[in-house]
């Protein structure tokens, strides 16, 4: 009996040039999140790095649609860049939840809402996103949901969200790579509590899950 050794799987080094070139190849950005990412650059420095990625905006407006999403909810808005993505990819009468804690970042998501006419389709919620999401009625509801907050909250938005998701939604969540630091034994509270959580929904037996290492990672779980 010959033994045969499975070849390893293909995988591309991504370097700014593929990067480019997958860029130029989806369906990414328009005017009005080409000039959000703009201001908001001018307007948070370096604080624009908590935006997700263009190749995230697009996989998320996929996947909306794919889910045929008529209620979201979005833990975590900043200056409105994902809530653009799945607002515009809701079903006709689809509703967003955005939970943030701050007005001035949401400030600058509520013009790009405006810009882009779905300002009807999102309520924003100032406050502790825990207790928003406490708050909701505890049915099997909701569609889609993407978390992109403090890390640490993470596992408690889960608690929250996942009875809270229909058979077949999705919930989402960046960050879960945190810039590699995750792989280290590090006392850290936010890779510490990210390990803790990505080990928690990768054994969890109520979803079946994806991590990409799309970005920052990104984690696909759908509710079964």
């Amino acid at each position: 009996m010959v033994n045969v050794i499975a070849p390893e799987p293909m995988r591309v080094h991504v370097t700014p040039e593929i990067l480019d070139y997958v860029l130029a190849h989806s369906s990414v950005t328009d005017g009005v999140l080409l000039r959000l990412v703009e201001t908001t650059k001018q307007r948070f420095g370096q604080q624009a790095g908590m935006q997700i990625a263009p190749e995230q905006g697009a996989l998320i407006s996929l996947l909306t649609r794919l889910t045929r999403a008529q209620n979201a909810v979005e833990v975590g808005t900043f200056t409105g860049y994902s809530s653009v993505c799945i607002a515009r990819a809701l079903q006709p009468g689809g509703r967003l939840l955005c939970l943030d804690i701050s007005t001035e970042w949401t400030s600058l998501a509520a013009g790009a809402w405006a810009e882009a006419g779905i300002s009807d389709r999102v309520e924003l919620r100032i406050g502790p996103a825990i207790d928003a999401l406490r708050e909701l009625p505890r049915q099997e509801s909701i569609d889609f949901s993407f978390v992109d907050a403090d890390k640490v909250g993470y596992s408690a938005y889960y608690d929250e969200l996942l009875p809270r998701t229909r058979p077949g939604g999705l919930l989402l969540f960046d960050n879960v790579l945190f810039a590699g630091k995750v792989l280290r034994d590090s006392d850290e509270p936010n890779p510490a509590a990210l390990r803790a959580f990505n080990d928690r929904i990768a054994a969890d037996d109520r979803v079946e899950v994806a991590m990409l290492p799309l970005a920052d990672g990104f984690t696909i779980a759908r509710k079964l």
